[in-house]
């Protein structure tokens, strides 16, 4: 069997002849993981979006653009860079991001705080184009960075247990199916669990696929304003987020299953499409971590260079909900949370066992891949930066006093 961990998929531009093998290399699963991504996102995360806006005073149509935006401008940057890379590139909305400005929007005119978007994006893109961010993160010993992503997943994988009380037959019973259909047909089990979830959903919590009204979303273009207060209560801590909560995490997640990820591609690619989308409320586009491990991990494919498919299946599925939010973001919001929980669980499985055994695979640098595990699995929140970004700090502090330099 080959190693998960040592595979080294392109990173760079290939051929055009390469190219055309896009039609072979498409398969059932990957599809299917982008579309799990994209249910994943909208059922959970976009609820903290709605919040933000609701907090910052925005009428229905500067709220619909805000969706649009972000789900347009992550699922074009994902479609064409998983395209262009050839490896499973997915981004979004940071819900870090989101969160800081449930509590800080309001405080400012919605033209001052556009501004403040288009600032930060400007910083970003410079981050990601110049490689500093990427030198920052290559220096991350590789055992602290599959931690990291292990406890990112942690509470995936235990939130299939969590659900059961809610829920016993429906999370039980598309469990079972996924173990049955991973004895028979690895390939198939997230897709068997998904279809055995939504029945048995149906046949007990109940199944409600309501659809929302109404046509195209139409985007709201708002000229920005800028003011000092913005910039220092917006735009410093909303890229302090982004770097640390998303792109870091984002590119630790590509390390940890062997992708070399272009880091000033990537990061300078999604910060331009920030900018591009921010005049019509987008907070800003980034690299996607926990999304991310679903299209990346062997759920998707068990070879590691054909998974970039779910990476544009999840880009395709972002511009669909996103040009008509109003039909289908209600789809993915009205999905029982149970569901949700056991599928996205099982969809990361395979993820959370390879970076567990990554993490501690050698000895030496043990301590300190158990402390990022510990710190980032905790769910712990400072400074407005969520516990991915604490997790490797606090791991590269254990690196850097136990190990360090010791032979």
């Amino acid at each position: 069997m080959t190693d998960e961990l040592t595979i080294r998929p392109r990173t760079t531009p290939v051929g055009n002849g390469e190219r055309r093998s896009l039609r072979r290399d498409v398969s059932g699963p990957a599809l299917l993981a982008g579309l799990v991504c994209v249910a994943v996102s909208f059922s959970g995360p976009l609820v903290v979006v709605l919040a933000a806006a609701k907090a910052g005073r925005l009428d229905e149509a500067h709220t619909a653009s805000w969706i649009w935006a972000v789900a347009i401008g992550s699922g074009v940057s994902g479609f064409a860079l998983s395209w262009w890379t050839r490896t499973p590139v997915v981004t979004a909305w940071s819900t870090p991001g989101a969160a800081l400005l449930v509590t800080s929007l309001g405080s400012y005119p919605y033209r001052e705080a556009v501004g403040a978007f288009l600032v930060s994006a400007v910083v970003v893109t410079l981050f990601g184009v110049t490689g500093w961010f990427g030198r920052l993160i290559a220096a991350v010993p590789v055992g602290i960075v599959n931690a990291m992503l292990a406890g990112i997943l942690f509470s995936f994988g235990a939130g299939i247990f969590g659900a059961v009380h809610s829920a016993p037959v429906l999370v039980v019973g598309a469990f079972a199916a996924f173990l049955l259909a991973k004895r028979l047909a690895p390939r198939y089990a997230v897709p068997v669990a998904l279809l055995a979830g939504g029945v048995l959903a149906a046949l007990t919590v109940g199944l409600p696929l309501h659809l929302g009204s109404g046509g195209p979303t139409v985007p709201v273009l708002t000229a920005p304003a800028f003011s000092g207060a913005a910039l220092v209560g917006l735009a410093l801590p909303l890229t302090i987020v982004v770097l640390a909560s998303q792109n870091a995490p984002g590119l630790g997640v590509m390390r940890a299953f062997g992708y070399r990820a272009d880091d000033r591609l990537l990061i300078g690619s999604t910060g331009a499409m920030s900018l591009l989308m921010a005049p019509f409320g987008s907070p800003g586009v980034n690299l996607a971590a926990i999304t991310a491990a679903i299209c990346s991990g062997p759920e998707a494919h068990p070879d590691p260079s054909r998974r970039y498919v779910a990476g544009m299946s999840s880009g395709v599925g972002y511009v669909l909900v996103g040009s008509f939010g109003g039909v289908l973001v209600s789809l993915f919001t009205g999905l029982p949370k149970e569901l949700v929980a056991v599928i996205a669980g099982v969809a990361l499985l395979a993820s959370l066992q390879g970076s567990l055994a990554a993490a501690v695979a050698e000895e030496r640098g043990r301590d300190a891949a158990v402390v990022t595990f510990l710190a980032s699995a905790s769910g712990m929140s400072l400074f407005g930066i969520g516990s991915a970004f604490w997790g490797l700090l606090f791991g590269l502090g254990t690196h850097l006093v136990l190990d360090y330099r010791r032979k």
